[in-house]
């Protein structure tokens, strides 16, 4: 059994992972880390723009594959993860996922205020608001097909992990 977090781009999943992780003495595994180890010396911004969208979600797939075999560890997924159907089934085989949700509004001033954010990852560099807007829409249905559990992501780590440990000790144990 695992714990697989999922959401948008600044919503807290490293975060929460690494809260979870310290608590459960699990591991914390992070694809977008994982993808960037198979590449080294690259950012997921270098790398999606050098071999495009279809190779780079190959590449995540591998990773997603590798990491959601193991267990008693925390999965912290990509935004756009989730993306392919045989990620999804990766994701929710054996595991408590757990989707960190915001409004839009909410993950943008995050986004905003994380410096690292449009130089490290894709898609953000100039898209703005509506990028954010647009996408979300796309992906919050998937999120909240793939999810165990919904948590209010601006509430603070300690409390939303223990909420999911509670989760996890009451049904998936």
């Amino acid at each position: 059994m695992k714990i697989v977090l999922i959401g948008y781009r600044g919503c807290g999943k490293s975060t929460l992972g690494r809260e979870l992780s310290a608590r459960l003495g699990w591991a914390l595994l992070d694809i977008d880390r994982g993808i960037e180890q198979k590449r080294p010396g690259k950012t997921l911004t270098d790398l999606w723009l050098d071999i495009g969208d279809d190779a780079f979600r190959d590449i995540e797939a591998d990773v997603v594959r590798e990491m959601c075999g193991r267990n008693e560890c925390v999965i912290s997924f990509g935004a756009g993860s989730l993306g392919r159907p045989e990620n999804r089934l990766h994701a929710c085989r054996d595991a408590l996922v757990v989707y960190l949700d915001m409004t839009t509004e909410a993950l943008w001033e995050r986004i905003q205020a994380d410096p690292k954010s449009a130089a490290t990852r894709p898609n953000l560099a100039g898209g703005g608001f509506d990028e954010v807007e647009a996408m979300m829409g796309a992906r919050d249905p998937v999120y909240r097909q793939c999810a165990d559990l919904r948590v209010d992501a601006t509430l603070p780590p300690e409390q939303l992990a223990a909420v999911v440990i509670a989760e996890y000790e009451a049904h998936h144990k």
